[in-house]
């Protein structure tokens, strides 16, 4: 039986910086989840940053205010979770309230609750566990009903974990059809991480 470890959540004012910085400074930290069927915890190793009104491939580009990025418009450190295929992808709202910018996580390190990540997640490695935003998710029990909490605290929250010694940066994966937006280097990662997602 695995001991169960004491989990802290980040203090909401962690959340009050500018985006780009924020998508650096979560490299490291772990993220939690706690369900009926235990406790899920793992090191972010990679981000995106989406920089709302001014970045064509963030869902609120333009100020796109929809019932799916509502939660966008928000303070920072909100849950914002959406559905994309078939896979939920979880992001953290950053910038002030009324700019809707946010952070997705795009791949964690694992690190408390693996037996039941590979449960969740069938049969797969451990380095393909959760080296990616919708694997993640499924391995850890993140759902839609995530949506508009606050990683301040339970059951889906933000703690203290690693600082990296040395960060990537480049191009985000996955939105060719953002004009000059898909070449920001707004993805960062921990350099050399084996979770990372390509």
């Amino acid at each position: 039986m695995e001991e169960e470890k004491e989990f802290v959540p980040m203090d909401l004012s962690f959340f009050e910086q500018p985006t780009l910085e924020l998508a650096k400074n979560l490299l490291g930290c772990l993220l939690v989840k706690e369900t009926k069927e235990g406790v899920t915890a793992g090191f972010i190793v990679e981000t995106e940053a989406y920089k709302g009104p001014m970045d064509r491939a963030a869902h609120s580009f333009n100020n796109r205010r929809t019932k799916r990025t509502e939660i966008m418009f928000h303070a920072p450190g909100h849950v914002y979770t959406y559905v994309m295929h078939t896979h939920c992808l979880v992001n953290v709202v950053s910038a002030e309230e009324g700019k809707p910018e946010a952070v997705l996580i795009r791949a964690v390190e694992p690190y408390e609750g693996i037996d039941l990540m590979f449960e969740r997640r069938g049969g797969t490695t451990l380095k393909n566990l959760t080296s990616g935003p919708g694997k993640l998710t499924k391995a850890m029990g993140i759902t839609m009903e995530d949506y508009g909490r606050r990683f301040h605290e339970p059951p889906l929250f933000i703690t203290k974990g690693f600082a990296p010694s040395d960060i990537s940066a480049g191009p985000r994966i996955g939105i060719d059809n953002s004009g000059e937006a898909r070449d920001y280097p707004w993805r960062f990662w921990v350099t050399g991480n084996q979770f990372v997602s390509r």
